[in-house]
């Protein structure tokens, strides 16, 4: 590793936001270089899908612009119920090398589309318990899916090195930050514009990962509906800010219903892993909703942590450390994408 060279960003290309983030190597870790964000227009993604790709190029070229980024590599990754699959499995020990070269035949029987059309990957995380039997991870991404996204990047000027899954950029920004507890399953949920990324991890390790369609948007709409707002108004008031004959308490009470469907999903999802949670750690823009880390906590009755993806990363003097500290939450997947490097796994 060569320290204080320059790296890749990670770039985040949320339904609601895009995010990017450059760290810079030390010999400590990690000092920030780059965060900044820009908002998008509602429906230029779709449950992971990029619907207007012309208008998504036009918002990435401002982040460029706006964040000044310089370098042109960026990690970027993938989320959506109906594009993702990522599966735990167990297979016959093999090498690396043996199962790069029987992927496909192996990943037939646990992939739901035909595997001509996926793009395939995978992690061994160890042997099992029984045997000759080992677990691993598959991961499975649709290339349509994958096409788009390579596409609007390379538009924008940028050169996407490394196409990662947001559950593990995630994971990769947790490990930095927290001390991994070996006796703990511990949930990392990103809630977003418009997805619920769920990761559990269990000693450090993911056991269990989901996607869900539903997110912040939910708040957005119902602030729309009640007081009569466009989007962009609506939006304002959802974070906080005063808008005129609207209450910031009438506000709250028309978001609480819609933060009740959020933490439905979320405790669907929680129960589909059959073992205790310990403790949720929470990130996306819903962890910067007034109150919501608590009602989540309340509702699922478990202890729920705001997310701190710089914790243990430098912010030189020239940042606001408040202004990133605050909107920490929100750029935990760039975070994450920021740390990959090529060839790393």
């Amino acid at each position: 590793m060569v320290f204080g060279r320059k790296s890749s960003i990670g770039l985040d290309i949320g339904s609601g936001y895009l995010k990017v983030v450059q760290l810079k190597d030390t010999k400590g870790g990690y000092e920030l270089e780059l965060f900044d964000m820009v908002p998008l227009l509602p429906e230029l993604i779709v449950d992971g899908s990029i619907i207007d790709s012309l208008r998504l190029v036009d918002s990435l070229k401002e982040l460029i612009r706006k964040a000044k980024i310089k370098t042109k590599e960026a990690a970027i990754s993938m989320a959506g119920h109906s594009s993702v699959i990522i599966k735990r499995v167990s297979l016959p020990e093999m090498s690396e090398e043996e199962l790069s070269e029987s992927i496909k035949f192996e990943a037939e029987q646990y992939i739901p589309f035909d595997i001509d059309d996926v793009n395939l990957d995978f992690q061994i995380l160890g042997p099992k318990e029984e045997p000759g039997q080992m677990d691993v991870i598959l991961v499975a991404i649709k290339k349509d899916i994958i096409n788009e996204y390579l596409t609007v990047v390379k538009e924008s000027g940028l050169n996407a090195l490394i196409v990662d899954v947001n559950s593990f950029a995630l994971e990769n920004i947790y490990e930095v930050n927290y001390e991994i507890e070996p006796d703990k399953n511990i949930a990392l949920v990103n809630i977003g514009a418009s997805t619920i990324n769920l990761n559990i991890l269990k000693g450090g390790i993911s056991v269990f990962t989901r996607d869900s369609a539903v997110g912040s948007n939910l708040h957005t709409e119902a602030l729309q509906r009640e007081f009569n707002l466009t989007f962009e108004v609506a939006e304002r008031l959802k974070k906080g800010e005063p808008v005129e004959n609207v209450t910031p308490q009438d506000a709250l009470s028309v978001m609480d219903l819609a933060s009740e469907e959020i933490i439905g999903e979320v405790n669907r999802s929680l129960e589909y892993f059959h073992e205790e949670i310990n403790e949720v750690i929470l990130s996306g823009g819903c962890a910067l909703i007034k109150d919501f880390p608590r009602i989540l906590a309340d509702k699922i009755g478990i202890e729920v942590r705001v997310m701190e993806p710089f914790k243990n990363i430098k912010i030189p003097k020239r940042f606001d450390v408040t202004y990133i500290e605050e909107l920490g939450p929100i750029a935990a997947v760039a975070a994450g994408l920021a740390l990959r490097r090529p060839g790393d796994r």
